[in-house]
C-alpha cells in the first residue's frame, strides 16, 4: 500500500514535472518557485488525499527541502506546462503527467503495480 505522503509526492511531481524541455525555456515561461500539490485518491486502498510543497528550478521538480524527505520525486516541467513525474520509496512508485499555467494545474496520477490511481491539483505560492 502506498503511504499518503508517498502518494502526494507522486501527484506533486505528476504535477510539477514536465516533458523535454530545457531548464531555461521552463523557468522563462513563469513555472519556477514553490507550488503546493494535492494529490487525491480516486480509485484503490491509498490514502484519499494529500497536500505537500514542491519546488520547481531550472525546469526540474524537486522537494522544498530534499535533505529532509524519506522519499524521492523527479520529473521537469515542459516550455508549454506539460508536466510529467514520479514519486519513489522503496520499491514503490506513482507516476503522473498534467498541465501547469503560470498560476495553477492538474492531471492524473497512478501507482506503477496499478492498485491505486487518481488526481492531483497545483497551486503556486512562490
Amino acid at each position: 500500500m502506498i503511504t499518503r505522503r508517498i502518494l502526494f509526492v507522486i501527484v506533486a511531481i505528476a504535477a510539477l514535472a514536465g516533458v523535454s524541455a530545457s531548464g531555461a525555456r521552463a523557468q522563462s515561461s513563469g513555472y519556477e518557485g514553490i507550488w503546493s500539490v494535492l494529490v487525491i485518491t480516486d480509485k484503490g486502498a491509498c490514502d484519499r488525499a494529500y497536500r505537500y510543497p514542491v519546488r520547481i528550478a531550472r525546469g526540474k521538480v524537486r522537494h522544498t527541502d530534499p535533505s529532509n524527505s524519506s522519499f524521492n520525486i523527479g520529473g521537469q516541467v515542459g516550455g508549454g506546462g506539460a508536466v510529467k513525474v514520479f514519486v519513489s520509496r522503496g520499491d514503490k512508485r506513482a507516476d503522473g503527467t498534467g498541465r501547469l499555467t503560470r498560476t495553477g494545474g492538474g492531471g492524473k496520477w497512478k501507482s506503477a503495480r496499478g492498485e491505486c490511481s487518481g488526481h492531483w491539483t497545483a497551486e503556486r505560492r512562490g
